[in-house]
């Protein structure tokens, strides 16, 4: 694939031309330089860009409000009692699931929270939970608590992966061999399937086998993964996923979250759950019941309506990702960065070492970069510069850069023009 990519202005120009899906871009705002022009935008992986049509769709409800007050949950273009069903197919498609295996709802780690609490239940023999080296600190926090919860001790409970010589990703013999040692007291097996640090892509398939065939629960963070990988996960047999989707999914600020309960899970009556009245039946919700009668799909783990104004903005940037396909994300998604990884290590390879692995299946669209001993630039300094230009990335101490090249709105242009900047900015 790589044979078709020059190290020159004219070879992104021809990919450009030919990219099936390059209109997309201009559904996107693009923060400007102090000059006027687009910013080289690679922050993707922390806050996607705004969809252009996100402010019409937040305006829209914002002016039922206005003309309905509180009818408006059951008048105008789009009905709050039922808001929230817009965006389910869309996300059934996105993760690879079934409509009634999907909701959005909360925030991620309150989703993560709520599906620990019906899925991680420990018990005397049985009762650690395996997790990612370099695992976000917002995981760490939530599966140390959910330890002390159950008056564990976090130290004794809590499992990390073993990273490689790299100190950052784990061999997928390593993943399947710790799952084996640890076999017989593994309650919950929870990790990205995307590392937010290093770009590791881990097998959701392989996981979840080796998981299930020593009797552990397998659920995975998609924090890193929906929106940016191409998932099947009701095929893969995981038993939850929960996902962001201010990220890849460019919801905006604090936007919704989304959650999967592999269907073999909807109305067991012996799996704990924390209840509110939007996960309630539908036909009865209104009638005030004083006894909870959970709905029979994964919207029975629903506590309170949701924010309308922020699910009209995830309506906005779903509608373009069905636009678009993720399978087709996903395709242009790696030759994009495997254009991007192989311009770096034309250019500035004795500067920067790629950390993310190279091959396809390995890795989503997000690179993490480590200055080399070779490299004389203060880290900070160097990617404040960058900054100051106009190219967007994102720091990590002490000398991490992550950068992702987003298919639905970066261009070919865009990845030859930051790393000619990061070359110039590394001379300089």
């Amino acid at each position: 694939m790589t044979d078709s990519f020059s190290n020159d202005l004219a070879c992104a120009k021809k990919l450009d031309q030919s990219d099936p899906l390059k209109k997309f871009r201009d559904e996107f705002h693009f923060p400007k330089t102090k000059a006027g022009a687009d910013q080289l935008y690679f922050a993707g992986h922390s806050l996607g860009l705004m969809p252009k049509r996100a402010k019409d769709y937040v305006n829209n409800e914002l002016s039922a409000w206005a003309k309905y007050g509180v009818e408006g949950h059951f008048l105008g273009s789009h009905p709050w009692l039922h808001y929230h069903e817009n965006i389910t197919s869309s996300f059934a498609k996105l993760v690879g699931a079934k409509n009634t295996e999907v909701v959005a709802m909360n925030t991620l780690t309150v989703n993560l929270h709520c599906m620990m609490v019906s899925f991680y239940r420990p018990t005397k023999s049985r009762y650690k939970i395996l997790i990612e080296n370099n695992s976000f600190p917002s995981d760490k926090y939530a599966v140390d608590s959910q330890a002390r919860f159950h008056d564990l001790d976090p130290k004794t409970t809590i499992i990390e992966l073993a990273a490689g010589a790299d100190g950052m990703t784990v061999s997928e013999g390593s993943i399947l061999e710790t799952i084996k040692k640890h076999g017989p007291e593994l309650s919950l097996i929870m990790l990205g399937n995307c590392n937010y640090l290093s770009g590791q892509k881990f097998d959701i398939d392989k996981i979840v086998k080796a998981g299930h065939a020593v009797g552990a629960v397998v659920g995975f963070n998609l924090a890193h993964g929906a929106g940016n990988l191409h998932l099947k996960l009701h095929d893969s047999g995981a038993d939850f996923a929960v996902w962001c989707s201010y990220k890849y999914l460019n919801s905006g600020p604090g936007g919704l979250a989304g959650a999967f309960v592999h269907e073999r899970h909807h109305g067991k009556k012996d799996i704990p759950r924390f209840e509110g009245w939007w996960g309630h039946n539908k036909e009865t919700r209104f009638k005030m019941g004083p006894q909870f009668e959970p709905l029979a799909t994964t919207e029975a783990w629903q506590l309170s309506n949701p924010p309308i104004f922020q699910l009209a903005s995830l309506r906005a940037s779903m509608e373009i990702f069905d636009e678009a396909g993720i399978a087709e994300l996903r395709k242009k998604g790696d030759q994009l960065t495997n254009y991007f990884s192989w311009l770096i290590q034309k250019n500035i390879t004795n500067e920067i070492e790629i950390i993310t692995p190279q091959s396809e299946g390995a890795r989503g669209s997000m690179l993490c970069m480590k200055f080399t001993a070779n490299n004389k630039n203060n880290p900070k300094a160097w990617f404040e510069k960058m900054i100051q230009a106009g190219a967007i990335m994102d720091f990590r101490e002490p000398n991490i850069i992550r950068a992702t090249p987003a298919p639905l709105y970066n261009s070919y242009e865009d990845v030859f023009r930051l790393v000619s900047l990061m070359k110039e900015y590394m001379n300089a």
